[in-house]
């Protein structure tokens, strides 16, 4: 697996859209799109399923996206719910990588919008690193509310610039490209859900290392956030966390982590901040930290919940 990735000269470059907000996020994604300068052939795949099935009355404006009609899922918990949406999410995911026929597959979100130069970048990095996994950056959208930002420091702080390209323990789903090789030899993690934790870690074992690129970036944008929408997301999202964990975890590992579970949010707050001052903006973080506090707890609680109960 840690065979260096051959890049033809001219390469298929296949981007998995996952829809998340739907409606104007997904229009404004595809118009980035097409913004792209210089790109490589493209596949743009846009898995959808009954619930956000509005979205191929895109298909005529976008005549060069392949909308793939997964028509109707039903997750394990409805689809009202955090944990129910999260589902279609991975689905729609998993559904894409399967349509996918590139040399190189990218997995991004309607809400991180790519750079210009993006869809060129990809394929030069893939070209220069020989790497079979790239990671990018995730840069918050400006102007955005407190809350908003205080959102994308919990999930995605780390993966905003400035920072150095390097290897990584991490790489994100809103912005990550694979080999076609790397696919196929995680193909048997992800057929019917893509969890990305899982699929990286078994590359990891396999002795790939995954790349972290400050120049592979997206713009991530989302609604106007409020709390009460917020913390059963994150509550949700942490259980489903906790649970892909356990999975991994011996029986003492998993009360060894909910033993320690108080220590978590404290962690992850001085983790933060730490993060956010190393890239100059300690002073917002400082004026965020009520919500961030807030929103590290409820993820807390889901992923101590997936660890106890291990279930999605």
């Amino acid at each position: 697996m840690r065979e260096s990735l051959e890049v033809k000269e001219s390469p298929l470059l296949s981007i998995v859209v996952t829809i998340v907000d739907g409606g104007p996020y997904l229009r404004e994604f595809l118009k980035a799109t097409q913004r792209f300068s210089t790109p490589p052939r493209l596949e743009l795949i846009v898995p959808y399923d009954a619930t956000v099935a509005d979205v191929a009355a895109y298909a005529a404006e976008f005549p060069h996206v392949a909308f793939l009609d997964l028509g109707t899922i039903t997750p394990i918990y409805p689809i009202t719910t955090e944990a129910g949406q999260h589902e279609l999410f991975d689905r729609r995911r998993a559904a894409g990588l399967a349509a996918a026929t590139g040399d190189i597959i990218a997995i991004l979100e309607d809400r991180g919008h790519p750079a210009p130069d993006w869809a060129a970048t990809v394929v030069r990095l893939h070209r220069e690193t020989g790497k079979n996994v790239i990671g990018g950056a995730i840069d918050c959208k400006e102007p955005t509310s407190l809350l908003n930002w205080a959102f994308w420091v919990t999930d995605f702080g780390r993966y905003g610039r400035p920072f150095d390209t390097g290897s990584a323990t991490w790489v994100s789903d809103v912005n990550v490209t694979y080999s076609r090789k790397a696919l196929e030899a995680t193909r048997h993690l992800w057929r019917e859900r893509f969890h990305e934790p899982v699929v990286n870690w078994h590359l990891i074992s396999l002795g790939e290392e995954l790349l972290l690129s400050n120049e592979l970036v997206v713009e991530h944008v989302r609604p106007p956030a409020t709390l009460a929408r917020l913390l059963p997301e994150r509550f949700h999202w942490g259980r489903l966390f906790g649970w892909i964990r356990a999975k991994h975890f011996t029986p003492s590992q998993r009360f060894f982590y909910i033993a320690l579970s108080p220590l978590i949010p404290v962690s992850l707050w001085l983790r933060h901040g730490l993060t956010q001052a190393r890239k100059g903006r300690g002073g917002r973080y400082l004026l965020a930290l009520p919500y961030v506090i807030i929103l590290t707890i409820a993820w807390t609680l889901g992923e101590v919940w997936g660890y106890v109960t291990r279930r999605p």
